[in-house]
């Protein structure tokens, strides 16, 4: 089995992820997903490509401790977090929260919070490529 977090250059297929949580339990009744993108445009500036760096191991402890504060803290049955390391293009995944539950609204929430708390706390570093140069986001939910 895939492991249920990774940090990766490749893409990732939604479509296989959603159906790896889905086999976990017959209990799934739920599968709440959050597809994070690139866009070509931020604080209107043109951007042509976002880097994205991470503190090695740092990162991967950090969205494992999320998933596990995941599933304690709301009524689900399984997190999966993805999160690319790489130049990527406007348009192209970035991160992928996947979460199974028995009932839609703990799925939500458990969603939301992973994504709102891994943009504020892990160590994943964005850098912006603009036509005016480049720049280094600050983190926010």
């Amino acid at each position: 089995m895939t492991e249920l977090v990774r940090i990766q250059e490749e893409d990732f297929c939604l479509e296989d992820e959603v159906k790896r949580l889905r086999a976990i339990s017959n209990r799934v009744g739920s599968i709440v997903t959050f597809l994070g993108t690139a866009r070509d445009f931020s604080d209107d500036k043109d951007v042509s490509a976002i880097e994205f760096e991470q503190y090695a191991g740092m990162a991967k402890k950090a969205l494992s401790a999320l998933r596990e504060e995941a599933n304690k803290r709301f009524d689900i049955i399984e997190t999966s977090i993805i999160h690319r390391i790489s130049t990527i293009k406007p348009g192209e995944q970035i991160v992928l929260i996947v979460v199974a539950s028995e009932h839609r609204k703990a799925g939500f929430a458990a969603c939301e919070w992973v994504i709102d708390t891994l943009k504020e706390t892990a160590p994943i570093w964005k850098k912006e490529i603009t036509p005016e140069g480049d720049s280094w986001v600050v983190p926010h939910p």
